[in-house]
């Protein structure tokens, strides 16, 4: 078969690397070395040939040998790739010093970016002389094939809206055309919902070739002198509107409708682009067949539209260009499809995860907290590791931390479960072993194969002491106010959801300054290392940033929260992690006001005056009165009722803390009396003169607290 190969030296505006795909970084446009003397693209010959001279034509074939390429041929014609290892040839287009880039595939630019040349360098179909520098038309069905080959993959590599919107852009201008405008739906439908209202399309993005620089800075070489049509190209971005309404029986309803290419020069079109660009945009179009409007058409509707355009100068759009806008259109409107549905499902995964972890810490007294949370991969940010603060009665607090099998939304629900019903447990102030049976039940009651690790543990400020029980989760780190780290020795347990088993507590010291750690097995395992090597490597780290605070400061604890996660290097991150952290400063004995009274008669009274005397002793004498009456009114209520002794504490911290305790299991409820009621009256008192107040059912009976502002 005859063909000819032609040496070019076409011009780049976004150099691509070696091996990318020709639709890459607005078309495999190369551009050539500029130095005298240096390397240029190879010149194009036949194997059993000499090499061409710089800037000629080499014949191939039989019939063709010794003339000049045939003129009336295809109109995007391919210049063939060079032989492996023949000579470079300098052309005399080069521009700059950029060393040449072949694209992996041998595709040329799209249509009219440069015309054939006469042996004299002018255009053979108008006898004009052609700027330098400019890419060569495709002339030839294959080359069409190869570039929608090479586009549909730069645009189906995009995974968001963006990226495939952008990819469509990059792989059109200036390969296909000069410029690009995408209009998609606002807002995009999802699925199979059905869109209310009108129809509106909103202009997401344009693209054209830049008239000043390439993106590295670099001058581009000369266009030819821009008709007025082809000057207002560059600006349509700016005469467009950016939104439109798809009227009901409109020309571009009509349009969108035939879901096929249109050139700009067909009736339908020419009565749609006013309605989809405005009059100023319309009329910066360039006339004939410079533009095409393809609609962009999902699995169920249509989308969008793209508007392709060339300048006069350029050769127009020939039919088979419909075929090639077509295909383009169809794959960016299919990944644009999935797109939204890929956005839709990662905001439900995002937001389900969300929803299951704390919004926000709470700030029991004596402890202060700090917490971190890493999905295993930002594309899938679901799964069953979660982390918790409960605050208890009498300033107490319950950290647990879990962790269930899985990565999966599956995996994200059940952990949600275990999580709700840690809370309603801690609510019953149950042991943290029985924490544990309970959560082993809910998760039998799951499935067969629910299985998680928890570890829960309550802290004391008064007492300065911590209760923790495990099941099956690796242990907590406690970091010392002097910089020693130490990995708790808490029996193991098995994992939640084996069933059978018992759970064990220990109770530990938990002096103040110290700092737990509670995490999940994803910060100290990896395809690297093994749990205990990861343990060591976590304590080893705590103990390095608690030295550089001194051994009387404790380290900040969210700065403490970020040290830890930079452990881990690269590809250590297989699990998810969950991470909290509790710096335990306590209540100073000095602070607790503590006393156990009988449930008589005279209780009320004894309990006034024991508050006014802890009031006096800590220089709290304004709040006197208002103690008084509401404790009487708390401890009166609990002697009225109670069988066993009724214990009263107050404690001092940033407020002030009241604390009445008894045997009975009932919750006081507030209620309004009625004006002839004797009594009632009294959680009335408290809920209008305290800052806060509650009521917390205990194993043993419950407790009745208010907090009151100091001075």
């Amino acid at each position: 078969m005859d063909s000819t190969r032609v040496t070019e030296h076409p011009t780049s505006y976004d150099r691509p690397q070696s091996g990318a795909d020709p639709a890459e970084s607005r078309g495999a446009l190369l551009r050539t070395q500029g130095p005298p003397g240096g390397p240029a693209l190879p010149a194009q010959a036949r194997a059993d040939g000499p090499p061409a001279a710089p800037g000629t034509a080499t014949p191939r074939g039989k019939g063709n040998k010794g003339k000049e390429p045939p003129v009336n041929g295809p109109e995007h014609s391919q210049p063939a790739a060079p032989a492996m290892g023949a000579p470079a040839a300098r052309g005399e287009a080069s521009v700059g010093d950029h060393r040449p880039r072949p694209a992996a595939e041998a595709i040329p630019p799209q249509p009219g970016a440069q015309q054939e040349r006469a042996p004299g360098g002018q255009d053979r179909r108008t006898g004009r002389g052609l700027p330098p520098g400019r890419p060569m038309p495709m002339r030839r069905d294959g080359d069409r094939l190869r570039f929608v080959g090479a586009a549909t993959r730069r645009i189906a590599r995009g995974l968001d809206l963006d990226e495939i919107v952008m990819g469509l852009c990059r792989a059109t201008v200036p390969t296909f055309s000069d410029a690009i405008l995408v209009y998609l739906r606002d807002p995009l439908p999802v699925g199979d919902e059905r869109p209310t209202g009108p129809v509106v399309l909103r202009l997401r993005r344009t693209d054209r070739i830049p008239d000043e620089r390439d993106t590295e800075g670099l001058p581009l070489p000369p266009f030819p002198e821009p008709e007025p049509e082809a000057s207002a190209l560059t600006e349509l971005s700016s005469l467009t509107t950016e939104l439109c309404e798809v009227r009901p029986g409109g020309a571009l309803n009509e349009v969108l409708r035939g879901v096929r290419p249109v050139f700009a020069d067909a009736p339908a079109a020419r009565a749609a682009l006013p309605e989809l660009l405005g009059e100023s945009g319309e009329a910066a179009v360039p006339g004939g067949r410079h533009a095409i409007l393809a609609p962009l058409r999902g699995r169920r509707r249509v989308i969008g539209a793209a508007l392709f355009l060339r300048r006069p100068e350029r050769l127009a759009f020939e039919a088979d260009d419909l075929l090639v806008a077509a295909q383009l259109a169809t794959h960016s409107a299919l990944g644009i499809d999935k797109a939204v549905l890929y956005g839709r499902e990662a905001y439900i995964a995002d937001e389900l995860q969300r929803t299951m972890l704390p919004e926000t810490l709470p700030r029991p007294t004596g402890v202060r907290l700090a917490s971190r949370y890493l999905p295993a991969a930002e594309t899938a940010r679901v799964g069953g590791d979660w982390y918790d603060a409960i605050p208890l009665p009498g300033s107490r607090v319950a950290l647990v931390v879990g962790d269930v099998m899985g990565h999966s939304m599956t995996s994200a629900a059940i952990m949600g479960q275990l999580r709700t019903t840690a809370q309603t447990l801690a609510g019953l102030d149950l042991p943290p072993q029985e924490v544990l049976h309970h959560l082993d039940e809910q998760a039998q009651r799951l499935g067969t194969d629910r299985m998680a690790t928890c570890l829960y543990a309550v802290y004391d400020p008064v007492t300065h002491r911590i209760t923790i029980a495990n099941a099956g989760h690796p242990p907590p780190v406690l970091l010392h106010l002097g910089g020693r780290a130490e990995v708790l020795r808490v029996p193991p347990g098995a994992p939640i959801g084996v069933g059978g088993v018992d759970f064990e507590a220990v109770e530990l010291d938990a002096p103040a300054g110290a700092t737990l750690l509670l995490y999940t097995d994803g910060l100290v395992e990896s395809r690297l290392r093994d749990v205990w090597t990861g343990i060591e490597q976590l304590r080893e780290k705590l103990a390095a940033t608690a030295r550089l605070t001194g051994p009387d400061h404790p380290p900040p604890l969210e700065a403490l929260c970020d040290e830890v996660l930079d452990m881990l290097g690269p590809g250590d991150r297989d699990d998810d992690i969950a991470l909290l952290a509790a710096r335990f400063d306590g209540i100073a004995p000095s602070d607790v006001a503590y006393w156990t009274l009988e449930p008589e008669t005279a209780t009320p009274g004894q309990a006034r005056r024991l508050a006014r005397r802890a009031l006096a002793r800590w220089g709290m004498e304004e709040l006197t009165d208002s103690v008084e009456l509401l404790v009487s009114e708390v401890v009166t209520n609990a002697v009225r009722y109670a069988t066993r002794p009724v214990t009263l504490r107050l404690l001092r911290t940033d407020v002030l803390r009241c604390e009445v305790g008894d045997d009975v299991p009932q919750l006081p409820r507030l209620c309004q009396a009625r004006a002839t009621d004797e009594g009632g009256r009294g959680l009335y008192l408290v809920n209008k003169l305290a800052r806060r107040w509650g009521a917390t059912r205990l194993s043993t009976g419950k407790v009745v607290w208010f907090e009151l502002n100091r001075g």
